[in-house]
């Protein structure tokens, strides 16, 4: 349950870290809203995300990994979409690929980041 809350705490950090630095995501509502974005988008990392990464593993091995950021550009986009569908207000801009691409990139630095500070405590027992 720790290691959950962790990765929690890890995912509201870098999703905000992206709604604050990328001009093109756009967020309206209640601080609250980035906590149940931020289950949506952990949902989805663990749920869609292992199916998308096997379904494109050779064009992942094909561009020596760097397909991996489709993914998470698609990841990215696709919380969008469900947390709009669920009444949390994260929109992407104009150039929607680009803003998603940004946010995921975001999303993806700030979490190696705080994963590596956590690491000791995400070994430890569930």
């Amino acid at each position: 349950m720790t290691k959950f809350v962790i990765r929690w705490v890890i995912n509201v950090i870098a999703l905000y870290a992206a709604i604050w630095l990328v001009d093109g995501i756009r967020f309206q509502g209640a601080w609250t809203g980035v906590l149940w974005l931020a289950l949506i988008i952990g949902l989805l990392n663990a749920l869609v995300r292992p199916l998308l990464k096997f379904l494109t593993c050779p064009l992942i091995i094909l561009t020596l990994g760097l397909f991996t950021l489709v993914v998470n550009t698609f990841m990215f986009w696709l919380t969008s979409v469900v947390g709009q569908s669920f009444g949390f207000g994260l929109t992407l801009a104009a150039p929607v690929w680009w803003n998603a691409f940004l946010g995921a990139l975001v999303v993806s630095v700030v979490s190696v980041v705080l994963s590596i500070f956590f690491k000791d405590e995400l070994k430890g027992r569930d």
